[in-house]
C-alpha cells in the first residue's frame, strides 16, 4: 500500500527494477513510492549491486525485533500527593509524546519536553531527565538545545548550586508562536525581495508577492491573538 511499510512484493519489484537498471525515481514511481524510500530501502540492505529481496525482508524484520525489545522503560512516575492515577500518568505522557511526534518534533525532543510539562513545576536538571527517560546525557543535551533553539525551554540556575535545571513554563506555546512568527517574516521579507527581482507581473514574480501577503496576514491575526491572550491573563480574576 503507498505510504505503508514495504512488502515483500514491493522488495521484489525493487530487485527487479534494480536488475533492469533502473534508477531509484523510476521504481518509486512504479510503486507510487518516494524515491527516497527506495534509495534508504536499497542502501541500508547491500546497496544497488548487492540488494536481495529476501535478504531485505528478513533484515527488516530482524530490525524491527531489535527496536521492540530496545523500547525504553516507562519513566518513573514520582509520587507527588496529588492521588494521581500512576498508569494514567503513564499512558498520557506516552499519547501526549506520540502527538509531539505527529506534530514535527524528533521523539527523543518530544520525550524531553513531555517529561518537563507533566511535571508541577515544569523544570527538571539533566540527571532528573537521564533518570527518567533512562536516556544518555548527551542525548538529553542535544535534544535540550534543539528545544531550547525553538523557544520551547529555557534554562535558570538551580539556586545555591552551579547546575542548570530547563523549565518548560506556562508560556511555552507563547514562545514557540514567537518564533514561528520570526521566521514567517524572514519568509515574507525574503518572498517580496523574491518578487521584486523576478518582477511582480510575471507568474514567479506573483507566486512570490502573493506567498509574502498571506505570512505577513498571518503573522498580523496571530499578534492579535497573542495580545488578546497576554490581556486576559492580566486581567484579575473574578
Amino acid at each position: 500500500m503507498p505510504g505503508g511499510r514495504l512488502t515483500t512484493e514491493d522488495r521484489q519489484h525493487i530487485a527487479a527494477g534494480l536488475a533492469e537498471g533502473l534508477g531509484y525515481a523510476e521504481i518509486g514511481r512504479r510503486l507510487g513510492r518516494p524515491a527516497s524510500t527506495i534509495m534508504r530501502e536499497v542502501t541500508r540492505n547491500g546497496g544497488p549491486d548487492g540488494y536481495g529481496a529476501d535478504q531485505a525482508q528478513e533484515a527488516t524484520r530482524h530490525r524491527a525485533r531489535r527496536q521492540k525489545q530496545a523500547q525504553p522503560p516507562a519513566p518513573p512516575v514520582p509520587d507527588d500527593g496529588h492521588g494521581r492515577d500512576p498508569q494514567a500518568v503513564r499512558d498520557f505522557t506516552e499519547s501526549f509524546t506520540a502527538l509531539l511526534v505527529q506534530q514535527g518534533l524528533p521523539r527523543m525532543e518530544a520525550r524531553v519536553l513531555a517529561c518537563l510539562y507533566i511535571t508541577d513545576s515544569g523544570a527538571l536538571t539533566a540527571a532528573d531527565l537521564v533518570q527518567r527517560l533512562q536516556v544518555s546525557p548527551a542525548s538529553i543535551s542535544h535534544a535540550v538545545a534543539f528545544l531550547e533553539q525553538q523557544g520551547m525551554l529555557r534554562r535558570e540556575r538551580v539556586p545555591g548550586a552551579r547546575r542548570e535545571r530547563y523549565v518548560a513554563d506556562d508560556e511555552i506555546w507563547l514562545r514557540s508562536i514567537v518564533a514561528a512568527l520570526q521566521m514567517n517574516e524572514a519568509l515574507a521579507a525574503a518572498s517580496q525581495r523574491g518578487a521584486e527581482i523576478l518582477g511582480v507581473a510575471t507568474p514567479a514574480g506573483a507566486r512570490f508577492g502573493s506567498s509574502a501577503d498571506l505570512l505577513l496576514l498571518v503573522n498580523k491575526a496571530f499578534r492579535q491573538v497573542i495580545e488578546q491572550w497576554q490581556r486576559s491573563r492580566a486581567e484579575p480574576a473574578p
